[in-house]
């Protein structure tokens, strides 16, 4: 069976000019949707994924009809694979998974796809290291300053209730009680937050 996949960003928008199209390849069913594309959840694609069978085809008019970013579309392109399905863009000729060269060219937008995450990996990394090497500290800012984790810790040991402290230093109380208790490591628990 060949199935379309319509897709439009705006309520303004209108389908028309896309279901002629996908109707004019031949499609038996069009799955239509106003949805962003950046969504990764689409109910109307999800429809279309879970009831594709072996030998169907899906078609949309144009790839940013299916997927906003080369690795979206891979992942979709995988998933219908493993359906027993092929694709094809009517706008995007050499998107034909059907098709010996349409083949070729997905799989080389794959291993571009993938050389590009290992290398933003691989500078990601790369300026973590340089960044913790000049001092800069990852993670949430601390809540409380040095002088008031020695001041919480000095009025529990005098007695006081840890959700009184929580409350005047405007912190949670597993802030206090996260303070109050001894590090695994030995140090003092004021130092290691």
């Amino acid at each position: 069976m060949i199935v379309g996949y319509a897709r439009v960003s705006a309520r303004d928008q209108d389908f028309a000019g896309q279901v002629a199209d996908l109707e004019a390849a031949g499609c038996v069913k069009i799955y239509r949707e106003k949805i962003s594309g950046a969504k990764t959840d689409r109910p109307e694609l999800g429809k279309l994924m879970r009831r594709l069978e072996e030998g169907d085809t899906v078609i949309v008019c144009r790839l940013d009809r299916l997927a906003r970013s080369t690795r979206d579309l891979l992942n979709l392109l995988d998933q219908i694979s493993d359906r027993g399905a092929t694709f094809r863009s009517l706008k995007d000729a050499w998107a034909d998974t059907s098709t010996m060269h349409g083949r070729l060219l997905i799989t080389v937008l794959g291993g571009i796809a993938q050389f590009e995450r290992e290398l933003i990996r691989e500078r990601t990394s790369e300026g973590r290291t340089r960044a913790m090497a000049r001092g800069v500290r990852f993670g949430r800012p601390r809540k409380l300053t040095p002088h008031q984790r020695r001041e919480i810790l000095e009025r529990i040991a005098a007695g006081e209730i840890q959700a009184d402290l929580a409350r005047t230093y405007n912190v949670g109380e597993a802030t206090i009680s996260r303070l109050a208790a001894p590090s695994p490591f030995g140090a003092n628990a004021a130092d290691a937050q």
